[in-house]
């Protein structure tokens, strides 16, 4: 990443033949600024937007639906970034390959080749270690949040426990918000949700079904 200003600047060479000569001094003087502007460039969610959009309350409305949340985005930047990773490793072979190619080959054409491919290779590394940092960032961003919810009032083991709960704030928040103008899909989706949440809850057939799992879970434990 530190490396950007000059894989900039030796690209200028080979602008002469893409930039006409106003643009390509103009191109020159910036450097400095769009060094700057590559660094510091957002590529992935700030705290702000995760916490006005991704938890925002209408979809989140409660600690345990917020913490779940955090989980599931930190799970897929973890994710992401070790793919990243395996990417990084293959772009390393692949320098290596074209330096070493490099070394041996004696067609001017092909050298010529062998070495954009070095350099777009070079840029594609710098781009990567920008983004693992940015995923990074996030990473930890959630990891914050996630103690922040975690105020011990649910289950942090299991995420089935808070969803009833949540799913029935969610679905009562869409059902007073319809209007004269919802569709009929729009109405018929929240309030079937809604009232099947409530007969749930009234029937307790969640709790029964984990009652019965502990239970064969139990005897499964004595059987021998």
């Amino acid at each position: 990443m530190k490396d950007i200003k000059s894989l900039i600047q030796k690209e200028e060479t080979y602008l002469n033949n893409l930039l006409e000569s106003t643009d390509l001094s103009n191109f020159k003087g910036m450097v400095d600024e769009l060094r700057d502007t590559w660094t510091k460039k957002q590529i992935f969610r700030t705290e702000t937007e995760a916490r006005f959009s991704v938890l925002q309350d209408n979809n989140h409305p409660t600690m345990a639906a917020k913490y779940w949340q955090c989980i599931k985005e930190q799970s897929c930047f973890l994710e992401n970034l070790m793919t990243l990773s395996f990417d990084y490793r293959r772009n390393e072979a692949e320098i290596k390959m074209l330096e070493k190619k490099i070394k041996k080959e004696k067609d001017e054409y092909k050298l010529e080749c062998y070495q954009i491919d070095l350099d777009e290779k070079k840029y594609g590394k710098a781009s990567m270690e920008l983004v693992a940092k940015d995923r990074m960032r996030e990473i930890s961003m959630w990891s914050k949040l996630k103690k922040e919810f975690d105020d011990g009032s649910f289950d942090n083991q299991d995420h089935n426990q808070h969803q009833l709960k949540s799913y029935h704030e969610v679905y009562k928040h869409k059902v007073d918000t319809l209007t004269p103008g919802s569709s009929q899909a729009e109405v018929f989706n929240a309030v079937g949700q809604l009232h099947t949440i409530e007969r749930v809850q009234k029937s307790g057939e969640l709790e029964n079904n984990t009652e019965k799992k502990e239970q064969i879970i139990q005897y499964g434990k004595h059987k021998f």
